[in-house]
């Protein structure tokens, strides 16, 4: 191998080398007015060194955005597994709400089934204590001691005589006693006497009698009959009775049926009430031509048992005491009844036991057996 040709390459190297050192102490030191202009291939390697500062510089930068992104990357993964943690719990809470609301609404359905069937049984009940009462009659009036010791000994040859009336066949009761407990002072009013007839028809007689000519009299004594009803329809009957001077003040012609039922009539149209409330914000609404009334048609038993004496705008009428079948009407009734029955055990011994009830309720106290 020919000896220049390894010179030449052995010098090669030490030559690039010290450009190269050259190169970068430029880049560090620049030239200076003393100092002689660069060449082409010093100002290329200052430009591409320039570059690569510039180059550096956004590569740290970025990776310090960077390093900031992991940090509020990492604060944001940390709160979302908190979020769902959270709404792991909330799902938990919201499906324990739903069984618990599905049960709630089982047990509404049943409970809304039992208040209606409890509704009715309450009407019942009471439609049966009103019939277990038809035949007993309240005399009021009687002085404490007149009857002696034989009550229905004095019942059956007084009221001949009170009523002015010739019974055929003659008057039979099965029991008969003075209501409440004994006045202490003589003074006091004397307690009524309640009498269970044998037969209705002559408690209806009597009724009707009494209806007419209002109290009856014998000698100096003024005797009042009532027929007798249970707590819940006689408390119905006084709210009915006290609309009485509204409906006279109206012109209106009314009636009360035994079941507790007012029957009105204005210009030629009739109706029926159930519930005193109603009848009340009918009137307050009467003064209002444009208001039709609506038109109901009376059973033929209730027009057959209407009678007269009450007054000009005023007709008492007898019923067989039957309830109705109207379901608006007997929902109405039942929602009444829910608000007077108080005490339905008493009410349910009475009528079963057909006893007195306690001293607080003698005054509506069915006969004693």
């Amino acid at each position: 191998m020919p000896r220049g040709k390894t010179a030449g390459k052995v010098l090669c190297k030490p030559a690039r080398q010290l450009l190269f050192s050259e190169a970068l102490r430029r880049q560090k030191h620049p030239a200076t007015a003393d100092s002689p202009p660069p060449s082409n291939d010093t100002m290329s390697d200052n430009t591409q060194g320039a570059s690569m500062d510039r180059i550096l510089q956004e590569i740290s930068a970025v990776g310090r955005k960077l390093e900031g992104m992991d940090t509020a990357m990492s604060a944001l993964t940390a709160e979302t597994r908190s979020m769902r943690l959270e709404i792991a719990g909330f799902q938990s809470q919201i499906s324990g709400l739903d069984h618990r609301v599905a049960a709630v609404e089982s047990q509404v359905v049943l409970q809304t089934d039992r208040d209606q069937e409890l509704l009715y049984l309450r009407s019942k009940l009471t439609d049966l204590e009103d019939r277990s009462r038809r035949n007993n009659v309240r005399f009021l009036g009687f002085p404490e001691g007149i009857e002696g010791t034989d009550i229905l000994s004095y019942l059956r040859d007084t009221l001949p005589k009170l009523a002015d009336i010739t019974f055929d066949p003659p008057l039979e009761f099965q029991r008969a006693h003075r209501l409440g407990l004994k006045r202490q002072n003589g003074k006091d009013r004397p307690r009524p006497i309640i009498a269970c007839f044998l037969r209705h028809g002559q408690v209806r007689q009597l009724l009707q009698l009494s209806r007419r000519q209002g109290p009856l009299r014998l000698g100096p004594l003024e005797i009042r009959l009532s027929a007798d009803f249970s707590k819940e329809t006689a408390d119905r009957r006084r709210a009915f009775l006290s609309l009485r001077p509204r409906l006279r003040h109206l012109d209106v012609k009314f009636g009360l049926f035994e079941t507790a039922r007012m029957w009105i009539t204005k210009n030629g149209e009739s109706r029926t009430f159930y519930d005193p409330e109603d009848l009340k914000s009918f009137l307050e609404g009467l003064h209002d031509p444009t208001q039709p009334m609506e038109s109901t048609t009376l059973s033929p038993q209730d027009t057959q048992n209407q009678t007269r004496g009450m007054g000009q705008s005023e007709i008492a009428l007898d019923t067989d005491g039957r309830p109705t079948t109207d379901p608006q009407t007997r929902g109405r009734d039942l929602e009444r009844l829910t608000k007077s029955f108080d005490d339905r055990g008493q009410v349910l011994q009475a009528v079963a036991m057909h006893t007195q009830l306690p001293d607080r309720d003698k005054s509506r106290s069915p006969l004693k057996p």
